[in-house]
C-alpha cells in the first residue's frame, strides 16, 4: 500500500535523514532539520510498479559542426564581462549577495536595458510589490522602459504566463526562496520548495530558451543560501560582493559554463543607481592616505584585468595574553603564514603585537600574488616607516622566506605604469615576464629577507622617524648579529 514519505531536511544545506537530531552531520548547524513530505512522493513495491518504455533519440557525432551559444548583450559591459560577453539563451544564472547590497537595482537597470533594445524583459518580484518595483525604476530613470511586472509566487501560474504570447528573451526571479509549487507538499522557503521550484523554472528556461536569473538569499557566513543541488542545476553563480559603508560593488563569477570564472566586474553605487566602473584601479587608489606608515599598493590580477589596490596593516602592541590577528578582504590562513614566515626567517618578531590588515575599497583577493604586498606593509607599520608612495608590490612567499614568481607580471607593471607609478618591488625571476614594464624601476627581490632588509634601511635614514626598538625589530637577524 502506497504511503507518504517523510524526511527531515536541513533548512541550511539540504541534506536529508531519516530521524530528526539536533546537529546536522553535513554543515555542522545545529537545530536546522525540519520535517518535510519529501515531494509527495508514494512508494510501492517494484513488482507492481507500472513500467515505463523508453524513447529513442538521435546519436551526434563528434566531427559534428558547432557553434557558439548565441548570446544576448545586457547593455551593461561589467555584467557582459563577467557573464562571458551577455546572457546565452537557455541559460540559468544564480545572482547572490548581501541584502540590501544592490542586487535588485542591477537586474532593474539590466532587465530595463534589454526591454529598451527591443527584447521582452519579465521582471517577476515575490517581495516586494509592483508599486514597489515602480518606484526603484522611477529613481533610477528607467520608469520608460518596457518592462513586464508581476508581483507572484507561485511557479504554475509563472509558467503558465510566460508560455504566452512571444517568448521572454529574459526573465527575472527575485527571489527563489519565495516560490512555491504544488507539486511538493512544504512551506516556500525550505529546501525541498526551493529545490522543486527551482527545477520546474529551469524546466521551462531550457525549453523555451529563455534566459533565466534567480536571485538567491545569502546565510550569515555569505553562502548561497538553500541546497547546494541548485548550485549545480544552474549555469552559472554570481556573487555581488561589497561592504555596506562602502560605495563600490564587484561582481564575482563563482561558475560559469558559458564563460571564465575569474571576471570581475566593478560597480559604484550611487544615488541614480550602479555605475559601471571602466578603472577600477584608479577608483580603488583615490583616496590614498600618502606618505602613511604600513600602506602598500598591491598589483593584482582579476581574471584578464589588472586591478591595483591598496593594503593596509597596522601592528600595535597588544595587552592581551593571545595577539589578535584580523583581516578584511583577505585569506585568513594566509596572513599566518606570512606572520610565520617573517619571525622564522627574517627575525621580525610579531608574537607580543596586534595585527590587522585591510583590503581598501571592499575587494577581495584571492590570488597568493598579494603576499609580498602584506609583507611590507606590516613591516612598514611594526617599524613606522613609509613605503615610496610611487610604488607597487607583487609576489608569492614561500614557507622557505623566497619571493616566487606569479603570472601575468607585464599587464600588471603596464597598469602600474598607467596610473603614474614609477617603481615596482618584484620577484627575482620576473625580468623575463617584464617586458612590458614602461619604463618602470624594478627592484627584485630574492627572498623576503632583502625586503625586511630594505625597509629597515629606510627607517635608519630618516632621522628621528623610527625609534631604536622599531628599526631593530624591523631587521634582519643575521643584520643585527653583523652589526654586533
Amino acid at each position: 500500500m502506497a504511503k507518504n514519505v517523510l524526511s527531515f531536511v536541513c533548512q541550511n544545506c539540504g541534506a536529508a535523514y531519516g530521524r530528526w537530531q539536533g546537529k546536522c552531520e553535513s554543515c555542522g548547524e545545529w537545530n536546522t532539520l525540519a520535517e518535510e513530505d519529501v515531494g509527495g512522493v508514494t512508494t510501492m513495491p517494484a513488482s507492481i510498479r507500472p513500467k515505463r518504455k523508453g524513447r529513442t533519440f538521435n546519436l551526434e557525432s563528434l566531427a559534428g559542426e558547432s557553434r557558439d551559444a548565441p548570446r544576448l548583450p545586457s547593455g551593461m559591459a561589467e555584467l557582459d564581462r563577467v557573464t562571458g560577453g551577455g546572457f546565452v539563451r537557455g541559460s540559468v544564472l544564480l545572482v547572490g549577495g548581501d541584502p540590501g547590497i544592490g542586487k535588485s537595482t542591477l537586474l532593474t537597470q539590466a532587465s530595463s536595458l534589454m526591454a529598451r533594445a527591443g527584447h521582452r524583459s519579465v521582471y517577476i518580484s515575490g517581495e516586494e510589490a509592483i508599486a514597489q518595483v515602480r518606484l526603484r525604476a522611477a529613481r533610477l530613470g528607467l520608469a520608460d522602459a518596457p518592462v513586464q511586472l508581476a508581483a507572484e509566487t507561485s511557479v504554475e501560474d509563472i509558467i503558465a504566463t510566460l508560455s504566452e504570447g512571444t517568448t521572454p528573451r529574459l526573465v527575472v526571479i527575485d527571489s527563489i526562496q519565495t516560490m512555491w509549487t504544488d507539486t511538493v507538499e512544504s512551506a516556500p522557503g525550505t529546501v525541498t520548495q526551493v529545490r522543486a521550484s527551482a527545477q520546474a523554472l529551469i524546466r521551462f528556461a531550457k525549453r523555451s530558451g529563455t534566459a533565466l536569473i534567480l536571485v538567491g538569499h545569502v546565510t550569515k557566513d555569505g553562502q548561497i543560501a538553500g541546497p547546494r543541488v541548485v548550485e549545480h542545476m544552474v549555469d552559472a553563480v554570481l556573487s555581488f560582493e561589497g561592504e555596506g559603508s562602502q560605495q563600490f560593488r564587484v561582481l564575482r563569477a563563482v561558475k560559469n559554463r558559458f564563460g571564465p570564472t575569474d571576471e570581475i566586474g566593478v560597480f559604484e553605487m550611487t544615488g541614480l543607481g550602479l555605475r559601471e566602473v571602466t578603472n577600477p584601479s584608479e577608483l580603488f587608489l583615490s583616496e590614498r592616505d600618502l606618505g602613511s606608515p604600513g600602506t602598500a599598493v598591491f598589483a593584482g590580477i582579476e581574471g584578464t584585468r589588472p586591478v591595483l589596490v591598496e593594503l593596509q596593516a597596522l601592528v600595535a602592541p597588544t595587552s592581551l595574553g593571545t595577539p589578535r590577528r584580523a583581516v578584511v578582504g583577505w585569506d585568513q590562513s594566509r596572513l599566518s603564514m606570512v606572520l610565520a614566515v617573517l619571525e622564522a626567517h627574517c627575525g621580525v618578531k610579531l608574537g607580543g603585537h596586534d595585527v590587522y590588515l585591510n583590503v581598501a575599497g571592499g575587494l577581495r583577493i584571492h590570488e597568493p600574488a598579494a603576499d609580498l604586498a602584506a609583507a611590507a606593509a606590516l613591516v612598514s607599520s611594526l617599524a613606522h616607516v613609509p613605503l615610496p608612495t610611487d610604488a607597487v608590490y607583487f609576489g608569492e612567499i614561500s614557507l622557505s622566506g623566497a619571493v616566487r614568481p606569479v603570472a601575468q607580471a607585464s599587464a600588471r607593471l603596464k597598469e602600474a605604469a598607467k596610473l603614474g607609478f614609477g617603481k615596482a618591488v618584484v620577484p627575482e625571476t620576473a625580468r623575463g615576464d617584464a617586458s612590458g614594464d614602461a619604463g618602470l624601476s624594478l627592484n627584485q627581490v630574492g627572498s623576503l629577507t632583502s625586503l625586511v632588509a630594505d625597509i629597515a634601511a629606510r627607517g635608519v635614514g630618516r632621522k628621528g622617524t623610527t625609534s631604536d626598538a622599531a628599526g631593530k625589530n624591523a631587521t634582519p637577524a643575521k643584520i643585527r648579529r653583523s652589526e654586533g
